[in-house]
């Protein structure tokens, strides 16, 4: 009886071992899958949301600034004829 439970601990303990080694491997592959997104996100030249959302901004400005500038002209076209 004493042989048998120490071949049940030694596999119980393989068992265990190879659970550690799985979930080592996992995280190491979780690791490495990130750093390759990161790294093919960062090689595609995407900009960040904020970058995104402050040349949106600017260029509402703008748009606002040019339809300002055509009503006066179109303004003073209308006065000088």
């Amino acid at each position: 009886m004493q042989t048998r439970n120490k071949v049940l601990d030694d596999i119980s303990q393989l068992m265990t071992n190879a659970m550690g080694v799985a979930q080592g491997a996992k995280s190491e592959a979780e690791t490495a899958m990130k750093s390759l997104v990161d790294r093919w996100l960062a090689d595609r030249d995407f900009v960040t949301r904020e970058e995104f959302d402050a040349v949106r901004a600017m260029a509402q400005k703008a748009r606002e600034e040019n339809e300002a500038l055509k009503t006066r002209l179109d303004a003073m076209d209308a006065a000088s004829k």
